[in-house]
């Protein structure tokens, strides 16, 4: 089980690099805007369908970016099949990755709370002055 796993771990890495490399250099679709980075693929055992987690930044619409790669994923699984050797080329299912907007989110939310209690630290030894004044 564990050499199979092994298996699908370098497919999907390979999947995503590859994948990557076409939607940045190769994919000629002026409605695609903003900087597009494949996060994470998840291809199924039997290699039929891998899913493509996709991040996008500056991006002036994400829905209308994803439904332009769902579209272009004819163009992009045939550039796969001639770049990567599999006996089968998965159909590629393209889901939009929160992770990336989640985590600037939490540092967001961190930061604030650091300059908090940075705020509430140095009234507390503002007031520890006073009293011993």
């Amino acid at each position: 089980m564990q050499k199979n796993s092994n298996r699908m771990n370098r497919i999907d890495e390979e999947l995503k690099k590859e994948i990557s490399n076409i939607i940045s250099y190769e994919l000629k679709d002026p409605h695609i805007t903003g900087m597009i980075s494949v996060t994470k693929v998840v291809t199924t055992p039997d290699l039929r369908f891998s899913r493509v987690y996709v991040s996008m930044i500056n991006a002036k619409s994400n829905k209308g970016n994803l439904a332009r790669l769902k579209k272009c994923s004819g163009f992009i699984r045939s550039a796969i099949a001639k770049k990567v050797n599999l006996r089968t080329t998965p159909e590629l299912i393209f889901i939009f990755d929160e992770s990336i907007e989640y985590g600037s989110r939490i540092d967001s939310i961190i930061e604030n709370l650091s300059k908090e209690w940075k705020d509430k630290k140095d009234e507390n030894e503002e007031n520890n002055n006073e009293g011993k004044n």
